[in-house]
């Protein structure tokens, strides 16, 4: 067996005794056959953010062939706003690598995730999965290293109050069963997630705990391990799809939302990422973060007010980015320290023997802990263009590694404590600040477009697009607004309540 699949919770690489990188058409075809499946899904993301659905019975060998092999035409005018209905067709084709079990379906079904082709037969050019694999391609170019990233998906269970139990306000963090209502939703997402082959690293209890109108909302998070950042991004749109296909099973409702009430935690959608070359993090140099580390840093934060267009796309965003809360709002950076826009968490450099302190009997060894350091980007929420937002994440780290003033930029935005301490009130006044509406993140996307439209890597359309469609929430004051309004934030939270 190979040696990278013997425990795949994933049933075609168990069977197929393969990596999903390696599944060929053929591959497929054998797994269908021998395990009786009598449907093919064809699941392909449109701008609202969510997987769609096109449904095909396996007639017989020769149509199962050919639907693999040539994919099928889509309307892309009802997919996206940007496609002409006198131009709208497009090809949808299967990648193979992302097939998997539906774990939902009644009958044996087999889903593969698929990319937009236009009427030549080319990668269509707006399609936020091939931005993705074009700022990737480009970063492996300009810099020769390779992109990976991991997402903490935040979301909210909401389901009738219970009397038995109650968790404390606010105060759910891995909170364990029977305080925690939801863990076995939870797990069997987990589960599920692994399964259509996502790496999955934990699960958890969140702080987010509160009573509302006789709903009882539980804040839960999954983390995935870092993977290449194509990869990263489809585990992040079938794992939303499993939960919230979950939730229905369990007749409960599941929500995303940046901000559901004011004083109450948010959900965002953290992201860990690395750069890699030569199968090692290049984020760590001698048991410490590298240049390479601070360089990225840099192309972060001096990109994030653009990277809001992608990661913060509705106005409630905007209601989760506040002062005083965990949630971002200075452009800074620090270790370990929550309060900042990018975190260099916990390592394990210099610490690798705790295992034989907790564990005495166990033999003695050198552990190398590199590959487990992050820089996160804090201020991402669940309405997030996943693709967009890992393409722009990318195009960032690829700008750092440019920037001719780069460490000098990360120096003198580093935070070593809270930054709302007393003793940074200076430093507070002088840092800059990230976008407080859709309206304002417009402007800044535009202000910075040549940097992602450098390389070819993010097509104008997408930049203008983008922006219009955030300028046309026209939420400018509306932060002000809704100080004064409490029955209009929760209009707001209602709209937007299942973003992404």
């Amino acid at each position: 067996m190979h040696k990278n699949v013997s425990m795949s919770p994933n049933p075609l690489v168990q069977y197929l005794n393969k990596p999903a990188r390696d599944f060929t058409r053929s591959d497929l075809m054998r797994f269908i056959e021998d395990h009786h499946i009598e449907m093919i899904n064809f699941r392909y993301v449109g701008d609202d953010g969510r997987l769609k659905t096109l449904n095909f019975v396996i007639n017989d060998r020769s149509y199962l062939d050919s639907v693999l092999a040539r994919g099928e035409r889509v309307d892309g005018s009802s997919l996206f706003p940007f496609i002409e209905a006198g131009s709208s067709d497009l090809y949808i084709i299967p990648r193979y690598r992302t097939a998997f079990v539906n774990p939902f379906s009644e009958v044996p079904t087999l889903d593969i995730l698929c990319s937009y082709y236009d009427k030549d037969g080319n990668p269509l050019a707006s399609s936020p999965e091939y931005i993705l694999q074009k700022a990737h391609r480009t970063l492996k170019a300009q810099t020769g290293f390779s992109f990976e990233t991991m997402g903490e998906l935040e979301y909210y269970v909401i389901s009738p109050s219970q009397e038995l139990f109650q968790a404390k306000d606010q105060r759910g963090y891995h909170e364990s069963a029977p305080f925690a209502k939801w863990e076995s939703l939870r797990t069997e997402a987990m589960l599920a997630m692994a399964r259509t082959g996502a790496s999955i690293k934990y699960g958890h209890s969140e702080v987010g705990n509160f009573t509302l109108n006789g709903l009882e909302y539980e804040q839960n998070e999954i983390e995935f391990l870092h993977t290449n950042v194509e990869d990263a991004a489809d585990q992040l749109i079938i794992g939303k799809w499993i939960l919230r296909c979950l939730a229905q099973k369990y007749g409960v409702n599941i929500t995303y939302a940046p901000k559901i009430i004011e004083g109450k935690a948010g959900s965002g959608l953290h992201i860990h990422t690395r750069m890699v070359k030569d199968g090692r993090n290049a984020f760590v140099e001698n048991g410490q973060i590298s240049d390479i580390a601070r360089k990225t840093i840099a192309g972060y934060l001096d990109l994030s007010p653009s990277l809001t267009a992608f990661g913060n796309t509705n106005p409630t965003s905007y209601f989760r980015l506040v002062p005083h809360q965990e949630a971002p709002t200075n452009i800074c950076w620090g270790d370990r320290n929550r309060s900042v826009l990018v975190r260099v968490p916990l390592g394990w450099s210099g610490k690798n023997r705790m295992v034989y302190d907790a564990n005495p009997k166990e033999p003695v060894h050198d552990m190398d802990g590199s590959d487990k350091q992050t820089v996160e980007f804090r201020c991402p929420d669940g309405s997030a263009d996943i693709y967009l937002l890992m393409a722009g994440l990318t195009v960032a780290a690829r700008h750092g590694i440019e920037m001719k003033d780069a460490l000098d930029y990360a120096s003198r935005t580093y935070v070593d404590v809270n930054i709302f301490a007393d003793e940074y009130k200076e430093k507070l006044g002088k840092l800059l600040h990230l976008p407080a509406s859709c309206f304002e993140s417009a402007d800044r996307l535009e202000a910075q477009a040549d940097i992602y439209k450098k390389y070819d890597v993010f097509p104008d359309s997408v930049i203008k697009g983008t922006a219009r469609k955030l300028r046309g929430f026209n939420d400018q004051d509306l932060r002000n607004e809704v100080l004064k309004n409490k029955e209009l934030t929760m209009q707001l939270v209602n709209q937007f309540f299942h973003c992404g």
